[in-house]
């Protein structure tokens, strides 16, 4: 698509009203039950989280291969 500053302002708000059109359709929940629900999968699922029990040296995709010495 076209960059957003090349468009005139008529086709920016068509693209704004198509969005809305499609979010209109969304299921809205309240955050009070949502929010329990998300932070109990969360910790559910803690365990399996890399970000909170790290990555195996051997299965890390971005260890460095080798290092350099400067002397």
């Amino acid at each position: 698509g076209r960059m957003a500053q090349d468009m005139t302002e008529k086709e920016l708000l068509k693209m704004e009203l198509d969005q809305l059109k499609k979010e209109v359709k969304n299921e809205r929940q309240m955050v009070s039950k949502t929010g329990k629900e998300i932070k109990e999968y969360i910790e559910s699922m803690a365990g399996e989280d890399p970000l909170l029990k790290g990555i195996p040296e051997d299965k890390n995709p971005f260890k460095e291969k080798g290092g350099c010495t400067i002397s």
